[in-house]
């Protein structure tokens, strides 16, 4: 039986990371990666996709790797604004108000790159990162040494002092590894069809005046789409393609929808909520239907993406939890709820959360991880929460109201910096003063680490 000091199950952006930070600190690593074919990488297996790979300017200082350290291939588009569109009012914003080492609003990239990067860096560091490495149980004796036997498909094991766990929102591998150390069932907390949303994209190939239009914006469409956190995109990358998508709740019922014939995406004749690809195509229909024929116009583009120009993956819609750092395990990435369906995925803190997991792993110590993770990116998490928590119940109008405010916030303040606003300076009316109150509200609710959906005092270690 091989035997590493750190063996990473899953090789996306937390798994890659985690491998190079544990190599560079001098441990033996090994990344065991199931491996999935995708027609945007043809000779290699790798990770599966697991968001839209956008990243904003402070991410990248959050992440820890600048883009100017990616071949020049893995950035597709640089971005100077974000348009959030309401079913009668928009907003636009050009900053996101923190200062950053990168000096464009954000940028697009090029998922399946990206990784093929994050993995030749952990093996120039000097990890193994091994495909077709199907992980199908960790079982770990805290007495023993090494502590953690890495089961895998094809009958081997692979035995480690330490065990990251990277195996994204669906935590095929988190959640029987850990209900190993609670008293209650995991899935009680993370079940993965209740803690994930579904996200589903297209890359097509947009008219010439279209793809002048979006050049250099992210798009969003709020209040058009029923759910918690649903919402239609369209992200420019290069050659005029764009991929166009959107990401809701997995299991809606149409029949609990309040008030649908106010969403511009559904119709009288609807049964159910209409699948991915139906919502793509309505939105370019309302967006673009009067002056193209949306089919002929926007095709395909059947060379990019996971398969034949689309791709269709969960995404974390939890808040993040502990580890059981005690027993040598970390979690890391959309495996702990890292990343977010509010901000569309989240690369950044994935990438932060693997190489801090990995850095204490190499060094032979993860018991400062939980404390770690939560001083790297416990504002970011914070930031999302609070508004995920503020437009749970949120419907077209409720959004066409904030995005009004949003904007009045922004002109009373002289700046369109929104993201990072000291909303108790904004006088701007009742309507923004509410909207800023339950933001300062909600921030503080998840105070401290309240944000937190499963405590490292829960796990019986």
């Amino acid at each position: 039986m091989e035997r590493f000091d750190v063996a990473v199950v899953g090789g996306g952006p937390a798994g890659s990371a985690a491998a190079h930070a544990a190599a560079e600190s001098g441990a033996s690593a090994v990344v065991l990666e199931k491996g999935v074919p995708r027609a945007d990488r043809p000779d290699r297996l790798g990770p599966d996709s697991t968001d839209a790979a956008g990243i904003l300017d402070y991410w990248v200082d959050i992440m820890g790797i600048h883009p100017d350290e990616m071949p020049d291939d893995v950035v597709v588009s640089t971005l100077d604004r974000a348009e959030f569109i309401g079913p009668n009012e928009s907003l636009v914003l050009h900053k996101t108000g923190f200062d950053t080492s990168y000096d464009h609003f954000g940028f697009c990239m090029h998922r399946a790159r990206f990784d093929d990067f994050l993995r030749d860096r952990a093996e120039s560091a000097g990890a193994e990162y091994r495909v077709k490495a199907s992980v199908r149980d960790v079982v770990t004796d805290i007495e023993g040494s090494p502590r953690h036997t890495v089961r895998l498909a094809n009958g081997e094991d692979v035995a480690a002092d330490f065990v990251v766990l990277a195996d994204g929102p669906q935590r095929q591998i988190t959640n029987k590894v850990l209900d190993r150390f609670l008293s209650f069932d995991v899935t009680d907390r993370l079940a993965t069809t209740k803690v994930n949303h579904i996200a589903y994209q297209e890359h097509r190939r947009l008219p010439e005046d279209v793809a002048r239009e979006v050049e250099g914006a992210i798009k969003f469409w709020w209040g058009y789409m029923p759910g918690h956190t649903a919402y239609p995109w369209i992200f420019p990358n290069d050659d005029n393609v764009a991929r166009i998508g959107l990401t809701m709740p997995i299991g809606m019922d149409l029949s609990a929808v309040e008030a649908r014939e106010k969403y511009k995406l559904l119709r009288d004749s609807d049964e159910r909520i209409p699948q991915g690809r139906e919502y793509v195509r309505r939105l370019l229909e309302q967006e673009y239907g009067d002056e193209y024929d949306v089919e002929t116009d926007f095709p395909v583009v059947e060379d990019r993406g996971k398969s034949k120009g689309t791709e269709t993956y969960a995404i974390s819609s939890t808040r993040p939890i502990d580890s059981p750092t005690a027993a040598g395990i970390a979690v890391v990435g959309g495996a702990m709820g890292a990343t977010s369906a509010f901000h569309e995925g989240g690369d950044h803190t994935a990438v932060r959360t693997g190489a801090i997991a990995g850095e204490l792993a190499g060094a032979g110590d993860l018991s400062a991880y939980n404390d770690r993770w939560k001083e790297a990116i416990g504002d970011e998490v914070r930031r999302n929460v609070a508004f995920a928590d503020i437009v749970c119940d949120y419907g077209p109008d409720d959004w066409d109201r904030s995005f009004a405010a949003a904007r009045k916030m922004m002109e009373a303040s002289s700046s369109d910096k929104l993201f990072n606003l000291d909303v108790g300076t904004v006088r701007a009316g009742l309507s923004v003063g509410r909207l800023a109150t339950r933001f300062k509200k909600a921030k503080y609710k998840f105070r401290g680490d309240r944000y937190v959906q499963l405590f490292a005092d829960e796990y019986t270690v």
